[in-house]
């Protein structure tokens, strides 16, 4: 993708991705977002031209039979791939030691507790 923001003829790369195959016949559209921010853009106009490129037949035969736009070796975010289940053992000893962790802090609480009431009552004035 080019751009002439100035209109004075000049192209800049705006984008470059290899490998991405468009089928023909649909439209291109332009849209903003500005984030958390509210903002006005205006759009004067869009000018889109198709480049003439020398093709192999072997292309022309792939670009014919594209009905979905397609990029190859595109790794999306958030598309990684999924984590291994943990096995059994390991779900087991995550909840036996979570398990013991909030009895001892059960426990110590409770002793705490206690300490603090004695405390209290031995107050004589």
């Amino acid at each position: 993708v080019l751009i002439d923001i100035d209109g004075k003829h000049e192209w800049r790369d705006c984008i470059d991705v290899p490998g991405v195959r468009l089928p023909r016949g649909y439209y291109f559209g332009t849209s903003s977002v500005t984030g958390d921010l509210s903002d006005n853009h205006d759009i004067i106009s869009l000018k889109l031209y198709q480049l003439t490129v020398e093709r192999t037949p072997e292309e022309e035969k792939r670009d014919r039979e594209v009905f979905l736009p397609v990029v190859d070796n595109l790794r999306l975010p958030g598309m990684e791939a999924p984590l291994e289940p943990m096995s059994g053992l390991a779900l087991f000893l995550i909840v036996f030691f979570s398990l013991v962790a909030l009895v001892f802090a059960i426990v110590i609480g409770i002793i705490l507790y206690n300490k603090w009431q004695e405390q209290s009552r031995k107050h004589f004035y």
